[in-house]
């Protein structure tokens, strides 16, 4: 009801009087279109019918109300004209476009409302425009409204650069959003959006990085941009800064996405700080932010393993192997354990390997007989080495320890039969 005694109470100004224009700076007092254009008032037949179509709607029965106005037939252009003002207004309450768009348009082009009611009439036409996505047309008509109102208005020149967006003439966008910018008395996201949306089909990333740095500290609560200028320096391939923008809007808890915290932890990886990306992996890993998987897993096992902490990377390699049965993922875990000294624990990994079925067993057979051979069994290690002699793969290898391994059983007086 507000609404409607509002539009209302708009519409019956122009009935008496033309409200009065805020010109541009750079125009005279008098100098613009709008200050030039008398007011009028609509005949006594057709004031008649659009009084009792206020008092219709303002009962909230615009059905009703638009009817009179259909029926009103005025005699003279002016009357015409502002009947179809209020039937566009109308039509646009109701959600039929097309309807409005007809009826301002006739009004807009008959171009002889008072100078207020004129204006409304062209932006209503502009905004209408707007919204059945007739863009190309739409453009003119908000231009048409600066021009007739002298005023600069970040709004408009914000819906201009929409139209150009959708109509991909991306460097007429940037200038309105830059016209936005500059004559808005608050700062607002959009047309920063819509222009970096604009370099960015432009392809200039760049320019874009320029717009998002401003961005970020205009708005530096808002994640996604902080977010979008870590990638956009990956694009130009300055992982630097594109570490250190990640790092920083991680620090501000922004990033919470499988993929943003796995592209920090690469990073950080590719710098060196492979501990620190392993860190970082699990403890997001644990509060449930990076799903449980093989792959994740695996990635995590070789951070650490990156990061010479071989007994975590076995730890996590062996996390991996357990969701598939994996021979190669187990061999890794094995060789892991090697490296810590837990030759123990690695027999029994390179057996689910083994289990696990291999192409060349003899990889495993010959990491068995190293285990064994380093906890001093010696006759399992000369066994596992015969069967890794089998495999042409190992067999190079595993002839070379095996005279190694002879040679420490002489030395102990060992039979190596078993």
């Amino acid at each position: 009801m507000v609404k409607a005694r509002s539009i209302a109470a708009a519409l019956l100004l122009g009935l008496v009087a033309g409200a009065a224009s805020t010109p541009a700076l750079a125009a005279k007092k008098g100098e613009c279109p709008i200050d030039k254009r008398k007011s009028k008032a609509v005949g006594e037949r057709a004031g008649k019918k659009v009084q009792k179509a206020f008092e219709l709607y303002g009962e909230e029965k615009t059905d009703e109300a638009l009817q009179v106005l259909l029926d009103a037939d005025p005699s003279n252009d002016f009357d015409k004209a502002y009947v179809n003002r209020f039937i566009a207004n109308l039509y646009a309450e109701k959600g039929n476009n097309d309807a409005a768009v007809k009826h301002v348009g006739m009004a807009v082009k008959a171009d002889i409302l008072g100078g207020s009611d004129h204006a409304g009439a062209v932006r209503l036409y502009a905004d209408l425009l707007m919204q059945g996505k007739k863009y190309a047309q739409a453009v003119p008509q908000y231009q048409e409204w600066m021009r007739f109102t002298c005023k600069e208005d970040a709004d408009v020149y914000f819906r201009i650069a929409v139209a150009h967006v959708e109509l991909k003439q991306y460097r007429e966008a940037i200038k309105a959003t830059n016209n936005s910018i500059k004559t808005a008395e608050e700062v607002k996201k959009g047309p920063y959006q819509l222009k970096l949306t604009s370099y960015y089909n432009l392809k200039e990333y760049r320019n874009s990085i320029k717009v998002l740095e401003e961005m970020v500290v205009l708005f530096p609560e808002e994640a996604n941009f902080w977010i979008q200028l870590a990638q956009f320096y990956l694009l130009v391939e300055d992982s630097k800064k594109s570490l250190a923008t990640y790092e920083l809007a991680y620090s501000k808890g922004f990033l919470e996405s499988e993929g943003h915290l796995r592209r920090l932890s690469q990073l950080l990886s590719q710098f060196g700080n492979h501990y620190r990306a392993g860190k970082l992996w699990e403890k997001h890993m644990q509060q449930g932010k990076i799903e449980k998987t093989e792959r994740h897993y695996k990635e995590l096992a070789q951070f650490f393993q990156r990061s010479k902490d071989v007994a975590t990377a076995a730890k996590y390699f062996g996390k991996a192997a357990d969701f598939e049965k994996d021979a190669e993922l187990y061999m890794k875990q094995g060789n892991m354990l090697m490296l810590a000294q837990k030759e123990k624990a690695a027999i029994s990994v390179f057996k689910n390997a083994l289990n696990a079925g291999m192409d060349n067993p003899g990889e495993a057979h010959f990491q068995l007989a190293l285990a064994n051979l380093a906890l001093g069994n010696l006759k399992t290690a000369n066994a596992e080495i015969q069967k890794a002699k089998k495999d042409k793969k190992t067999k190079k290898y595993a002839t070379s320890y095996e005279n190694y391994i002879k040679e420490k059983a002489r030395l102990r007086n060992i039979n190596l039969e078993l």
